[in-house]
Formats: C-alpha cells, structure tokens, sequence
C-alpha cells in the first residue's frame, strides 16, 4: 500500500474540488511527497510533480478532526496541518516584533546576529537555536521555510538573497534596500528561485490610509491637484552614537530608516513621481553622514504637484506624520504620529468615528498575517518586491537630484 501524505507552507491545503472525475494525472506543484518505502518514509524534493494514477472509481471521503480524507483502497490523500518555520536574520529591536507575530503563526527554529549574545537572548525566550553567521544557520536548518530578515539597510540585499538561493521565502523589513541595483536583483533572485520576496510596508495596514486609497481608487476625489507630505520626528545625536544608523553604507539616508513607510504610502496613493527638485541638509549638525532636514517638490505622472518635508529635528519628541490632499471633490488631512488620524476632510469621506486601532507604524500582526494570505494563495494587499522597489528608486532620485 502506498501513502502519499501531502504538506504545504500553507497551514491547510484545500484540495476539496479534487473528486473521481478530475483525480485523474491531476498533478498537484510545489509539494512535498511522502511516499512510504519499506515502511520507512522518504522525502521528495520540492516542486515534485505526483500524477495521480489512473482508476480512481471508487472514491470515499471521511471527515476526521475537521479535515477531509479522500481514502480508496490503495491509495491516502490526506490533509494536514504544517507549522510555519522561521528564521530571523538580525536581532535588534526590531526583530522582537517579528518574533512575537512568529510565535503566534507558527514556530522561531533559529535566530541569527553577529552580536551573539543579541541572538542568545532572542533565542532563548522563543527556545530558538542562536547562530553568529547566516550561512550557518542556512547550511544547518534545513526545515526552515521562510527568513526575516531583520538587519542594517545595507545588509538587506545581501542576506534576503542568501535565504532566497537556499529556497526560503524572505520577508525583509524596511527599506528593500538602498539603492535600485541592488533591489532589482533581490526581486530578479526570488523570480530565479520561485520564492516569495515580501517586504514590511506597515503604512499599507492603517485603516484610515486604507480608507483613503479606497476613495481614490474609487475616484470619489475626482482630480488630485496637489498635496503635501510632512514628517517631522525626534532623532537625537544618542541615537545614531555607536551605531551603524547615520552612516551611508548600512543605513543610507533619513529616507531610507525614518520615512521610507510614508514615502511607499505616498505612492501607493498618488502614483509614481515624475519629476523632483528641493533641498537637503545637515540643519542640526548632527554627527551623520547625510541629511537631518529636506524639502522635496514633486510632479506626479498624473500631473499632481506637492511637497514633501521632513525632519528629524523635532524638538524633544516625534511630532507628526500628515497627508494634505487637495482634490476636485473634496479635502482631506490624514495626521497623528504616524499618520493614523483623520484630521479634516471636508465633504465627509471616510467615518472618522470608526474605530482606528493602530496608534504605532508597526502593524506587523496585519504584515504576518497577509504574507500567510499570499502563501496560502488567498486574497493579500502585503508588499512584494516590485512594488517596494518604486520607493527604494523616489528615495534614490530625491538623492541624486537634490545635493547635499
């Protein structure tokens, strides 16, 4: 007898229009076969194709434990339940949110930092095995299925490519990287290795900038003449002492680490940017290697016109993250910390009395749960690499075009 037990990166495969009448040389891609061999199970390699055999007349379907079993005499096809195996790739602040999503979606088998008590400590709260290279933990943790990777800007290319060439699925945090090239052969290795390339675009899960790309995309504005972007923050000298933040090859511009979010979401409302002018500097004199304050004009393809500020001298904490949007039917301020208020609208556009939640720019519970969408084949708004991309080549733009 033999038994073919099928897993996925999905936590149920719903093979349910599977009947006798379509079994037939139905192949089923990107599985892992377990065919029975002596009693002794032995792994396929992934992308298997099975062909189901001929003669599936006789064809019963119990229902255990909430999963269905298509049984006949000869042959099991049966669905199962597979844990999610991560890696995390860098154990900074950040990490700790992934960490936390992780465990409430699947299993943490590994972290990694050249900081090896960094990676300890991660490690030990979530029972992870603790590396200080990643090769090493590709090499040895085979069962690991999906990386984030969690390390300095400039490092982003580099180790998301490592997990995609030993066929993980990657989820990179912000930004995809600092410069086009280096994105585009993220992107060009995930398509080479069919893996996924996520990438963290928090702003993407605010409901109120939901609620505003939904009325654009509706057209409810009708024409968007002009609008304005400003980002004013708190970032210290302490903050970038002793550090690789504030430095152009690891963290690459205030564009890059603070305002890359706000920037994707500008896009991701507006469209792409044609042109751009304005000025940068180093206002405060910080102990960096790029700008602290800038001022950007922007012509959108659509013929919108606008601004963009931004800052990171504001004094003593985070002011604001806003959106001014003025429209042929309408206008609208998003505003708060991180642009997770609506602060005027006129006409009434979007409920503002409906409930808002997110008062941070993390939303990563909303990010895991939207990669697990997209692996599961079901309907997700996460990220992936060509669209993360058109940030990474505005930011690259602005600092090209615009001096120092």
């Amino acid at each position: 007898m033999f038994y073919f037990l099928f897993l996925s990166f999905a936590k149920v495969i719903k093979i349910n229009e599977i009947s006798s009448e379509n079994m037939n040389n139905h192949a089923i891609r990107g599985l892992l076969a377990c065919k029975s061999s002596n009693n002794r199970p032995t792994l396929a390699a992934k992308g298997t194709e099975i062909d189901y055999p001929h003669g599936f007349q006789q064809l019963f379907t119990l229902l255990y434990n909430r999963q269905k079993i298509f049984i006949n005499s000869d042959e099991i096809v049966q669905i199962c339940r597979m844990e999610y195996r991560f890696a995390i790739i860098g154990c900074g602040r950040i990490a700790d949110r992934h960490a936390a999503q992780i465990a409430t979606m699947g299993k943490l088998i590994a972290v990694c930092d050249n900081d090896v008590a960094k990676a300890a400590t991660l490690g030990s709260l979530y029972n992870a095995t603790a590396y200080s290279s990643i090769e090493d933990l590709l090499e040895k943790e085979q069962a690991v299925n999906i990386v984030s990777i969690c390390t300095p800007n400039g490092l982003h290319a580099k180790h998301s490519i490592l997990a995609l060439q030993q066929g993980k699925h990657v989820i990179c945090e912000k930004p995809l990287a600092i410069n086009t090239k280096d994105a585009q052969l993220m992107i060009d290795t995930a398509k080479l290795q069919d893996r996924k390339l996520f990438v963290v675009k928090s702003s993407r899960f605010t409901p109120c900038i939901q609620a505003l790309q939904a009325i654009i995309e509706k057209k409810e504005l009708g024409t968007i003449y002009s609008f304005h972007l400003n980002c004013v923050w708190n970032r210290p000298n302490a903050y970038y002492a002793d550090s690789w933040k504030g430095t152009t090859a690891l963290d690459g511009g205030t564009l890059y680490t603070q305002f890359s979010h706000y920037i994707d979401a500008l896009i991701w409302l507006l469209g792409e940017v044609e042109e751009v002018s304005g000025f940068r500097s180093n206002a405060a004199g910080k102990k960096i290697a790029f700008e602290d304050t800038g001022a950007v004009a922007l012509k959108m393809k659509s013929g919108a016109v606008g601004t963009i500020h931004y800052s990171v001298n504001a004094f003593e904490r985070n002011q604001e993250i806003s959106l001014n949007i003025v429209a042929e039917k309408g206008t609208i301020t998003l505003g708060g910390a991180c642009m997770n208020e609506v602060v005027y609208q006129h006409p009434t556009l979007i409920d503002s009395t409906a409930e808002m939640p997110h008062t941070s720019n993390s939303n990563h519970e909303s990010i895991y749960q939207h990669v697990l969408q997209a692996l599961e084949g079901k309907e997700s708004i996460i990220t992936e690499g060509e669209s993360a991309l058109k940030t990474v080549a505005l930011i690259e733009k602005i600092y090209q075009q615009i001096p120092l």
